[in-house]
């Protein structure tokens, strides 16, 4: 299995270093030609403008997209933005791929970063440590959405078919669990 990780901007190189805990060889992503063979796609957290004005200017945002609409992809942060079909405060555009409404921003601004523990019953018995840095909101879910975990009432762990989005950051903690259920899930459509 090979694992793309969107490397333009932000926290890639801790979700490079999380695949490479887990056993499974990761690849930098920043052209198109990038995107050959992979398995699946991890889009980190960063700041989603610029992801996407740096997809731009690589002409890397319509082949990205045509690769998220038939592979599994998991979205973090400003990821999860960017796969969320739609985007507020303010709106922009996305890749359009999970049928989920995203607020940027929604938890406030660089020093309302928290961390907070939390029962995730898919991944097991432990509490999850979340990582919120200027995290986005999900506000609205499509039918076939299904949330994974809550923190202060919101959902934050949403799985579409083969999206994953999560509104913090799995890759800025020892917990593997998460990166492991995206996994378990390339495994499973690769079977499919």
């Amino acid at each position: 299995m090979q694992i793309g990780v969107l490397a333009l901007q932000g926290a890639f190189a801790k979700h490079l270093k999380m695949l490479e805990k887990l056993g499974v060889k990761g690849r930098e992503v920043r052209t198109a030609k990038d995107l050959s063979d992979l398995d699946g796609l991890i889009i980190p957290g960063g700041e989603s403008t610029t992801m996407l004005r740096l997809m731009n200017d690589e002409n890397l945002f319509e082949p990205l997209k045509r690769f998220v609409e038939s592979h599994p992809t998991f979205g973090t942060c400003a990821g999860a933005i960017l796969l969320a079909k739609e985007v507020k405060h303010p709106s922009q555009v996305s890749l359009e791929a999970m049928d989920i409404t995203v607020e940027r921003n929604s938890y406030g601004r660089q020093i309302d970063s928290f961390t907070q523990k939390v029962s995730v019953p898919a991944l097991g018995d432990e509490p999850l440590e979340l990582v919120f840095i200027r995290a986005p909101g999900i506000t609205k879910l499509g039918e076939t959405v299904k949330i994974l975990a809550f923190c202060q009432g919101k959902p934050v762990l949403v799985q579409e078919g083969k999206y994953l989005a999560a509104t913090f950051h799995p890759e800025l903690t020892e917990d593997s669990r998460v990166h492991k259920l995206f996994l378990d899930m390339v495994k499973t459509l690769e079977t499919c």
